[in-house]
């Protein structure tokens, strides 16, 4: 009975330690910008091999509000096991950069429950130090200069938008999921292609905040797409990050021109 039990344990924890080991995130690389006395931790997940002959995409993810910390790691909780898959990144090469916003910061300093709101004249602290993040990486990796897209969820979902509303040259497509944007100012981005998702019973950020960015969109002539689910709350990126056909449509995007 004894070595019977402890057979059973030494491979449980031997199931264990595989698991661990086969997690996926585990291939994003630590790393810090500093800028001034603001820091901003971030993970990278490079293409496998890298062949620095060859460009390649690069995609900002920024996490939820419940990701927030200084660990460098809770922001790899949503969505980058599945960047991070053996599929996804035989499939599509990449660069992923996932920032980690600090304690009581906010990619956009808004109230997330609002109705709506006006975007900020200047970028939150975390945003300003992602844009430097991204010119950093840009100096230092092949990365196309025709593909950088930007993603986001919840309080990262409104950071695509902000993103994107304040450089709409710099990205080549975003995916927000249950953020939110300022409607009055959309087309800015109105070149810039767009799928949105979010959950039609989310309590935590309305899903007005999607419909009214898309609405405001196409009145500018923009033709963005617009995935809400039926039933779902505030949860909209667990699906999101499973389907193939984000991967599929987001990698598919490129900007006109030769790149550099």
């Amino acid at each position: 009975m004894f070595r019977c039990s402890f057979a059973l344990l030494v491979g449980w924890m031997l199931m264990t330690t595989a698991a661990r080991a086969a997690d996926p995130r585990d291939r994003f690389e630590a790393g810090a910008l500093a800028d001034g006395d603001f820091t901003l931790h971030y993970r990278l997940l490079k293409p496998k091999p890298t062949d620095a002959q060859q460009k390649y995409p690069l995609v900002v993810f920024l996490h939820g509000a419940g990701e927030r910390g200084s660990d460098n790691q809770a922001q790899l909780v949503h969505g980058m096991a599945d960047f991070a898959s053996d599929e996804i990144m035989a499939k599509y090469p990449a660069f992923v950069v996932a920032p980690q916003c600090p304690p009581a910061r906010r990619w956009v300093e808004v109230d997330w429950s609002a109705d709506k709101h006006s975007m900020p004249e200047e970028p939150s602290a975390a945003l300003a130090a992602m844009f430097k993040l991204i010119e950093k990486l840009r100096s230092e990796l092949p990365i196309d200069e025709r593909r950088l897209y930007i993603t986001g969820l919840s309080m990262g979902g409104y950071g695509a938008w902000d993103a994107v509303q304040r450089r709409p040259e710099l990205f080549t497509a975003a995916a927000p999921v249950c953020g939110g944007g300022d409607p009055a100012i959309a087309a800015r981005m109105k070149d810039v292609p767009i799928w949105a998702f979010h959950g039609d019973k989310d309590t935590t950020v309305k899903p007005h905040r999607s419909r009214e960015m898309i609405a405001a969109l196409k009145a500018a002539g923009a033709r963005p797409q617009y995935t809400e689910y039926p039933g779902v709350g505030h949860d909209s990126w667990s699906r999101t990050y499973r389907d193939p056909a984000l991967y599929e449509w987001l990698f598919a995007q490129r900007r006109a021109g030769t790149d550099k």
